[in-house]
Parts: structure tokens; C-alpha cells; sequence
């Protein structure tokens, strides 16, 4: 059985950090109703092209990536009927995640404050921009935005390049898995106190904690890192080399593989050179040692280095486009493209969780949905009048 069975979500959250929580919590086992806001819905169904398409149904592949294993209904809680039937559906939530601005849902009775009240043991989550408090509580949040002040960018490029942001949206990702594991543990403690939480979770202090060894770095020099191109700031050598016919990443980790590199290279004295034996020298001597490596490599083709770099347990691997990734022998194996069906999106291939736990996959077993495809859950809360009167109404959408 799934960890997290039994476990009901309410998730009024849309576009990327919202959506990804609750999709990892959905392939733990939790149920997920995905509110959204009838004729629209998730920003994310029309971030296209390119579109899936089945049916007449035509929704974003962005959509896609985030909302595995959820039942979507429409419900306008702008209006006062939505919102009391959103209250009504709290009252029996064990989670709520939403990522609107501070106070955003307050005008609607649907801020942490009211809904906990109707229901101590409710663990809510907010997810914004830059937090509950302080200068910035105001402003919205995106994730390139984010990128560029928490740090990031500055660190993302070529040394004599424009700063860049990460290829996808990591500040919306890991604030999303924050969030998952603040629920995760707030859940936890449920069991012991009865009480649920309230969890404020931010982009922006979720990138200043990602920098990691960069913060860490600037924190004990006291100086600002330096972009590295894709090399390392602190580890020689650590970076892509062109071999032949195509460039290849070699990671060296420690001094011994360093030691098993040199010989491949057909250059032993570097591991007994004061200048290259530590990884402090290298870091100092980057400059004149890459340059050599790099000329070596470019003598022969990339299947040869990987294979000499495998045999002497040397971490290596070539740079693989987004589809040979997924094509990847290893990815195959694991089985890391799923497809589900059975709802009014058809057949949807997608990345499936890397979670496995006591060898089962958390797959949620859901594909995404529809907008409003699951009204009938509805059915929970309203009588069939009910229903019918607020749907003829646009409250409720289908």
C-alpha cells in the first residue's frame, strides 16, 4: 500500500511549484482534487505549443508534466456559493496547498486562519514569491524572476557571458519538493499532537538555500563566485571536454581518480605533480592543466574516453539531448517514460516518479485531467439541485 492512502488534498494551486507538490504527494498515494476556475482552469492547460491533443480535447504538454494522479472540478470561488462550497471541502481536507499572494484567498474566507479553524487538524500550505512577511510580501513570483535575485543567474554561464537561467524552472521544482516535505513532516507530527499547520514555503528562500556550496563559498571567502562556464568552482577537473566527434563530461571527485585519469591520458607524472596531485592545485592551477586535458581529448572519439573512464571508475557520460535522455538504455530499463489513460485527455505519455519504495513504483496511476472532469466528486458536498443550480449558475463548470 502507498505511504500516503487515506490522505485527502485539496489543491487550489496552479502553474509549476504548487502543481508539483501535489503531484509528488499524488504518487505517494494521497488523493488530489485539483480546484480550478471554470472556462480557464491551470494557466499551465494553454502554455502551448506544442499541445496534446485527443478528442476535441486540446491542453498544454506543460500541463502535463505537473498534474499526474489528480481529478480536476471547476468551481469559481470568486463567487460566494464557490467559496462556501470550497470551505465545505476543506472541512474534510487533511491538506490544502495554494500559491496565490499574500492574503489573496483571505476575501474569500479560504486563508489558512478560517479554514483551520473549521478544521484544527488541516495542514495548509501557501507557496508564494517571497513569503508571509516582509518588503517583498507583496510582489508575485516567477521563477526566472527568482533565478535572477536570488543568485542563480549570476552563477549560470559562460565566465565572459551574460548571466543565464537553469534550462527549467528550478526554484518553482524544489520549492514544490520543500513544500511536499514540510507536508510530509507536518503530517507526521499530526500523529502525535492532533494538530494540523500552517506552512509558508517561498521561491526566493528556497533558491538562497539551493546555492548550496555557492552560498557556502561566499559565506566563508567573502567573495561573490565567479560563472564557471560548466566547470566547477571547486572541484579540477570537473567539466565537458570535446572529444573527437562530441563532447563528453568528465567528473573527477577525488586525488586516486585523478591519479587513474592521468594514466589514461598518458601523463602518470601529473599524479605525483605537486601542481596537479591535490584537488586544491588543480582548483589553482585550472587555467594551464584544462587546456592540456582538453587537447588530448580531441585525439580520439567519445566512445573511447567513456570506456577507458568506465573501466577505471571514472565518473564520465556523454551530454545527451532531452530525447536520447529518455531513449537512454539505463532510462528504458527503469522505465522512466509512463503512460496512463482512461480519462477525457486519452493516452498520456510522461515522466514517471523516481520514487520506489520496497521496489514499487509511485507512479500515480491517474493521468492528468480534464478541466472540471471529475464533477461528480461534487456529489460529496452538494445535494443533486444543488449541483445542477450551480453549475446552470457558472459557479460550478464541467
Amino acid at each position: 500500500m502507498k505511504p500516503l492512502v487515506g490522505i485527502r488534498v485539496l489543491d487550489l494551486s496552479r502553474v509549476l511549484a504548487g502543481p508539483w507538490a501535489t503531484q509528488l504527494l499524488a504518487d505517494l498515494g494521497a488523493e488530489v482534487i485539483k480546484v480550478e476556475q471554470p472556462g480557464s482552469g491551470d494557466d499551465t492547460r494553454h502554455w502551448g505549443p506544442p499541445w496534446h491533443e485527443h478528442d476535441g480535447e486540446k491542453v498544454a504538454a506543460y500541463f502535463l508534466a505537473a498534474n499526474r494522479g489528480k481529478r480536476s472540478v471547476a468551481v469559481d470561488f470568486a463567487n460566494e456559493e464557490g467559496a462556501s462550497l470550497v470551505r465545505r471541502m476543506a472541512a474534510s481536507a487533511d491538506v490544502v496547498v495554494e500559491n496565490f499572494k499574500v492574503g489573496g484567498l483571505a476575501k474569500f474566507g479560504l486563508d489558512a486562519a478560517t479554514l483551520r479553524s473549521g478544521n484544527p487538524r488541516l495542514i495548509y500550505a501557501s507557496i508564494t514569491g517571497f513569503g508571509q512577511d516582509g518588503p517583498y510580501e507583496e510582489r508575485a513570483g516567477y521563477d526566472y524572476i527568482i533565478q535572477g535575485m536570488g543568485g542563480l543567474m549570476s552563477l549560470t554561464g559562460l565566465p565572459d557571458g551574460e548571466p543565464m537561467r537553469a534550462g527549467v524552472a528550478v526554484a518553482d521544482l524544489f520549492t514544490g519538493m520543500y513544500a511536499a516535505n514540510a507536508i510530509l513532516a507536518a503530517l507526521y507530527r499530526r500523529q502525535a499532537t492532533g494538530e494540523g499547520a500552517t506552512i509558508d514555503l517561498s521561491l526566493f528562500d528556497t533558491q538562497l538555500a539551493m546555492l548550496a556550496n555557492q552560498a557556502s563559498n561566499t559565506l566563508v571567502s567573502g567573495r561573490d563566485p565567479v560563472r564557471q562556464g560548466a566547470g566547477h568552482p571547486n572541484i579540477v577537473p570537473y567539466q565537458p571536454f570535446a572529444a573527437a566527434d562530441q563532447p563528453i563530461i568528465i567528473a573527477v571527485g577525488n586525488d586516486r581518480q585523478f591519479a587513474r585519469l592521468a594514466a589514461i591520458l598518458g601523463h602518470d607524472e601529473w599524479a605525483v605533480d605537486e601542481d596537479y596531485s591535490t584537488n586544491p592545485a588543480r582548483v589553482a592551477a585550472r587555467d594551464r592543466l584544462i587546456p592540456q586535458i582538453g587537447v588530448i581529448i580531441a585525439t580520439r572519439e567519445a566512445s573511447h574516453w567513456l570506456a577507458q573512464c568506465e573501466a577505471a571508475g571514472i565518473p564520465a557520460g556523454p551530454i545527451n539531448s532531452v530525447s536520447q535522455a529518455l531513449a537512454d538504455p539505463q532510462a528504458v530499463h527503469r522505465s522512466a517514460v509512463i503512460s496512463a489513460g482512461g480519462g477525457v485527455l486519452g493516452e498520456v505519455r510522461m515522466v514517471g516518479s523516481p520514487m520506489r519504495i520496497d521496489g514499487e513504483r509511485q507512479d500515480a496511476p491517474l493521468p492528468p485531467p480534464g478541466l472540471g472532469e471529475h464533477r461528480d466528486l461534487l456529489n460529496e458536498w452538494l445535494s443533486p439541485d444543488e449541483l445542477k443550480r450551480l453549475q446552470a449558475a457558472g459557479v460550478v463548470g464541467s
